[in-house]
Parts: structure tokens; sequence; C-alpha cells
């Protein structure tokens, strides 16, 4: 095989190369039997053969350098000799069986021959099968979707194992504007594209964390250009109708990262009173206290029957506003014209039962208000449920009732601090009270939604993984139901097919607030986790999903933008170290990898790099993958748009891939000033007044179309 000999080896370590080409070598071309072949081009290949193995290198480096000759007689010095070498990353071994592995297991020694790559070797290094062959696929050990094509051999496709890019989790990294939405929507539309052995995806379950409102346009399209497997795919959208995720379902760690009680006296008269909330309910047909007015009843039901008795005068009292049915414990006979609220005035009904017990005097009064006081706190009374159950599991309760009577119930069992606790525990219960009151906060966790909904989890559950039609019932009223219903009923492309499940759910959290944002995606993340580690172990694995975090900086930082440890970090670390074994595959993509958590990134087996100009950046991908692909990542800042490094378990070999265009494509597209600041555009354009009533409404503004109006 000498005529296929490019050069020896000159210099060896553990994964590089050098190699000195020969001198007749004129060009960098060398003529085969077959073909002319590349024998030095950054990202080509040259083959190093040990035995009946062949190394796969990859040129990284072409030098030439200027070396003097001297005469034997060390006094006749001739002109200086060019001599080219190259530099290449061994990636992989060419096996006598014509199968291509990862890694290198047998090192080349110095002045082994170095030969040009052939059709056949590319053949094995990019899994080039013939079609006729009628090969099916090995879904375990082929590398068999196409996702890319090789920018140095356009003939052939860049492949990977899905399989081995979900099951260990992946990263995609890159700068903003370097084609990362569109590298991950080209490789999930490329997963629905293609046959299976005869078949195509049917039970997928993707989530995709949509940060920038993006991926509704890769996968459903418009109008005019739908997605073509729209049918089949059936992405469910959910936007910030549908996006609310019951408070009750969050455990203490979630409370306590939302509401930030303090450590040493809040925190556990917090915890006590979520206890009490969890584990006790309201007998039946008792009146239910609705809500405090500020000066009276606050200042009466805060307060033990011994401070009711310090009270001077009626007025202190205020006003007491009831929910009542008939009557309201025996203060009165009065009914609210729409039987549901009063306000009785205190001291007008205490005269009342006092001329009608011959109670006059203001003493006798207060005595009667003090016995109506302890009457209705045996009302309210609860029934101890026997065994108490464990605070985080998702009981439903009333938030209003955890601010109104809970924390009370919790710090009168305190003794002799009854008084002190309630001062300390007062700043909490006002920022719960204010969270109660901030629609932003209050809507997506369902603060204010005083009923209980009927197999609330399950529905949740099954609305997030895109199977809310096998818990569908058109006769519940409940929100998740009715949004479901909605998008049942849409036109176009939005509708969702009836009786199918959605193989791929779009979150769309751009306009949550960032309050409860790291709280929202953690709790998910959690309730999907424990939902599948309830599987029993004969079913374990067998509802595998991928949970995509885009702009994943935001929600698992490396760094605490506080004194608290993030919830999401929390419960991505975990789901980055236990997922696997449950099915649970996580796709993260950042633009600043060096900000976000070290453990989910280093859980992470296969990555797909774009463009990464920012040296800390760089420096810490390096740090994450093996030292063996450093000299492969040094093209990291001028890679073009579309453009990337594929490296790790998904792929046969580290490449350089040009990625396939996403069809239809996310909506993050670079935006044209020119074009657009030198277009006519229409005078109402953009919609003032109709994205501030919006705004104003906490909306997301949607432009009505000419055509509907029609």
């Amino acid at each position: 095989m000498s005529e296929r000999s490019i050069g020896k080896v000159v210099s060896v370590d553990s994964f590089r190369v050098s190699i000195r080409l020969e001198d007749d070598l004129k060009s960098l071309y060398k003529s085969g039997f077959e073909d002319i072949y590349e024998v030095a081009r950054i990202n080509s290949y040259v083959i190093i053969p040990i035995g009946a193995d062949r190394i796969v290198g990859m040129v990284t480096s072409v030098r030439a350098m200027d070396e003097t000759e001297f005469g034997k007689n060390k006094e006749a010095i001739f002109l200086t000799k060019t001599t080219r070498t190259l530099v290449a990353t061994m990636v992989g071994t060419i096996e006598n069986s014509g199968k291509y592995v990862q890694g290198v297991y047998n090192y080349p020694i110095l002045n082994n021959p170095v030969w040009y790559v052939t059709k056949k070797d590319l053949d094995c290094i990019f899994d080039h099968f013939n079609p006729e062959d009628k090969k099916p696929v090995n879904f375990d050990d082929d590398y068999y979707l196409p996702i890319g094509t090789s920018p140095s051999f356009s003939d052939y496709k860049i492949k990977i194992n899905p399989d081995k890019f979900f099951g260990k989790h992946a990263a995609i990294l890159g700068n903003t504007g370097s084609g990362k939405s569109c590298t991950f929507a080209s490789i999930i539309q490329s997963m629905f594209d293609f046959d299976y052995n005869g078949k195509k995806l049917n039970n997928a379950h993707i989530i995709i964390f949509d940060t920038n409102g993006e991926y509704k346009a890769a996968f459903q399209g418009t109008k005019e250009t739908p997605y073509k497997n729209l049918k089949e795919v059936n992405a469910f959208h959910i936007d910030k109708t549908g996006m609310k995720v019951p408070f009750w379902f969050m455990n203490f760690a979630d409370f306590d990262f939302l509401f930030e009680p303090t450590s040493g006296t809040q925190a556990p008269v917090f915890k006590r009173a979520l206890g009490l909330a969890k584990n006790q309910r309201v007998i039946t047909g008792k009146p239910i206290l609705d809500k405090f007015t500020e000066r009276g009843i606050l200042g009466l039901f805060d307060a033990s029957p011994d401070d009711i008795k310090k009270k001077k005068k009626y007025s202190d009292y205020g006003t007491w506003k009831y929910k009542v049915d008939n009557e309201i414990l025996g203060l009165g006979n009065t009914i609210a014209p729409n039987g549901n609220q009063i306000l009785i005035d205190i001291q007008s009904s205490l005269l009342a039962l006092g001329a009608n017990n011959t109670l006059n005097d203001e003493k006798n009064a207060l005595a009667l208000l003090e016995s109506k006081y302890l009457e209705y706190s045996s009302s309210q009374s609860v029934e101890q449920i026997a065994i108490e159950k464990n605070i985080d599991l998702p009981i439903w309760f009333n938030f209003q009732d955890l601010i109104a009577r809970f924390f009370d119930e919790a710090i009168n069992e305190q003794e002799n601090s009854g008084n002190r606790l309630r001062e300390f525990v007062s700043t909490l219960r006002l920022r719960l009270q204010s969270y109660l009151s901030d629609e932003r906060i209050a809507q997506p966790l369902l603060l204010n939604h005083t009923d209980e909904i009927t197999n609330a989890l399950a529905k949740f559950i099954s609305f997030i993984l895109g199977d809310f039609c096998k818990v569908y019932q058109d006769t519940d009223t409940d929100l998740f139901t009715e949004f479901y219903k909605q998008q049942l009923a849409k036109d176009e492309i939005e509708k969702l097919e009836p009786n199918k499940p959605s193989q791929i759910t779009i979150i769309d959290m751009s306009l949550l607030p960032f309050e409860v944002l790291e709280t929202i995606t953690g709790l998910i993340g959690r309730l999907i986790l424990e939902f599948v580690s309830r599987f029993p172990e004969s079913d374990r694995g067998k509802l595998p999903m991928v949970i995509a975090l885009e702009e994943a900086q935001n929600y698992i930082p490396e760094k605490n933008r506080g004194d608290k440890e993030s919830i999401a970090k929390k419960v991505f670390e975990r789901i980055a170290r236990e997922g696997r074994k449950y099915g649970i595959s996580l796709l993260v993509s950042s633009q600043r990898p060096s900000e976000l958590s070290k453990t989910v990134l280093s859980q992470c087996n296969s990555f797909i790099i774009h463009r990464l100009q920012n040296p800390e950046d760089q420096k810490y991908v390096r740090q994450l993958v093996s030292a063996a692909n450093e000299d492969i990542l040094q093209q990291l800042p001028i890679l073009p748009q579309q453009h990337v490094v594929i490296m790790g378990d998904a792929v046969r070999t580290p490449v350089q891939a040009r990625m396939n265009t996403a069809n239809p494509r996310p909506n993050s597209n670079n935006p044209k000033f020119v074009e657009n600041w030198t277009a006519d555009l229409p005078p109402t354009f953009p919609n003032y007044k109709g994205i501030a009533e919006a705004w104003e409404k906490g909306e997301k503004y949607v432009p009505i179309d000419i055509n509907d109006l029609l």
C-alpha cells in the first residue's frame, strides 16, 4: 500500500500525531487508482495503519518549516529546504472487520506510514451504506439519523444515534444568533421525518420550556406554510392562559424559596401552618370566615380571648365580614341581599343582643362578645386526620385560609410566645398577602383559586406531557379542561387533533414574571420526575421523554442570585443525576455555558457547539469535553452560522457539521434593519394602543387579521 503513503509519523502523544509529508509530494493532492485525493486540509482525515487496524486522524494543523542543510564536511551550507508537517488528532479506529469505533487503543510508532483517506474509509467514518442493501436499522448501535452534512466532504451526511443523544443528556451551546434554536428544531423535525424500519414516531414526549416564545412557529408553522407533520406531531402550545401550576403541588422547599421566611422564627411557624392546612379539613356545614377588614377582624381574630377584654369601645372592633348561609353565629338574623356576604356592625349587634338579654352595660356586652368569639372558634373547629400526611404531598388547601386561620393555629400551639410569634410572623403574612394580591404571581400559581379541582394532579401531569386526551372528560369545567377545549376548537394550524396525544408540548414561559420563573420550572420538573419514579419497576423507562431547557442559564445557574440556591437548579441537577434510569433526558440550550450549573453540564454526554467568542465560555467548554478534542475546539470562535462541532456519545466521531435547515424555522430570525428602515410601513404600524391595552391586561398582543373581518 506504499502508493497510498503521504508521509511518516515524526511525533506521538496521547491523542495527537505530527506527520512529515513526503518530499516528493509536490502539491497537497495525490493521485490514486480511483480518484485524486486531498492530503492536507483542516477537518479532513488521514489514515495511520497499525497491523490490521487503521487509526483515523482529523487534520487540525498544517505547517511549513524551513530547514537549512549542512554538508557532510560541516563546511558547505546549502539553500533552505521547506518541510511540510501535518498535526492530526486521533479520533477513531477502523477495525479489520470494517467497523469504525471512536477512540484509539493501539498507538502508532515513529516513522509509521500515513495514508490518504479513501471513499471506503469515509463510508466507514460517516456510516454511509448503500440504500439498496435495505439493511434494517439497529437502534442501539447504528448512527443513522442524519442531522447535517460534512463541510469537508459534502457528499456525506453527519448522523447521530438518537438513543445515545437523548439517553444520557445533551447540550446545545453557542452565542446568540449562532443558530441554537434552529439546530434543536431541525433535530426534532428530523426525528419525525425518519423512517424507523417502516414505522414513524407516534408516542414521543418532548417538553420544551420556551423562554422566548420561539418554537410554536417551528412545530405548527403558519397558515400559508404549516408544518408538514402537523397532524402526526399534534404540538400542544401552552400559552399564558393555560400556564397554570397549582400552588398546592409545591413542597415546603418550593414555598420556602418563593416566600423566603426567616429560618429562625418564621420558617417553623410557616411549616406548621402548611401542615395544618394540608392535614385538616373544615367540618361541613360550619360557617367559614371569608375576608378580614383591616381595622376590625384582624385586630380581634389575631388576638386571644384575653386580648378582647382589653378593647375599650365598641368602635375598636370595626366590622366583621362573614360568608353566611342563614345566620351569622347568632349576631343578628340579617341576611345579605345576595345570600353570600354581609357586613355586621358589631356595636349595633351587641346592643341588640344586650337589649334582648337585658345586657345594657358595656362590660356585659364585651363579655358576650368574648363568648361569641369562643363560639366562632369552636364552630371553626376542624377534624384532625387520623394519620398526618407528609406536608410535601400535593394536597389541596385554600391559600386564603392559610393566611387567615392556619397561621393563628400554628402560633397558638406555641405556649407563652403567641404574641411575640404573631409579631415576628406578621411580615411573612403580609408577604403572602401581597403575593395573593399580585395577579402576575397569583394567576399562574392559582393562589386565589378557592375551589378544589377534581383529579388536579393527574390532569396537570397529563396536560404537561401532552396526554390530556387520556384523562379528558368534556363534562369537566376545570381550567385545564377548558383550555384543552379551546385548543380543540381552534382553526387551522393551532387546532389539536382530538383523542390523540401531543408528541411535543411547548410551554411558553415568555410572559411569566421573573419572580416565579424558577419556582414554576422547578416544580414542573420535580412533578415529572416524581411521577415517573412511581411507575412499577416493570414499567420503568417505558415512557421516555425529553425536557428541553431553552436559555437554561435563566433557571439552572451555577451561581445563586441571592442567599438561597435556585429551586429549579436543585431539581434539574437531580434529574441530570437520576433521570436517565427513569427515561427522562435533558436537552440544555444556552448562550453562556460558563454561567450554567456545572453538575448539569457534567452529566451531558453529547455536545453540539456553535460559535463561541467569549474566552470564559471557550475555556469552560474545553474543561467539559475530552482533552483529545481540544484542537477541534480551537475552531469555535470562527464557526459560521449553522455550523457546529459535535462530539460525544451521540456521534461516531467528533466532527464539524453544517446542520440541516429547520423547516419551518423557529421565530428567532435576525432583524433586517436596512430592509425595514427603507420599507414604506403602514401608518397604523405598530399598533401602540392595541399593544399597550394587552400589556395593561397582562396579555399577549395578537394582531387582527384583516381577512377575519371580511
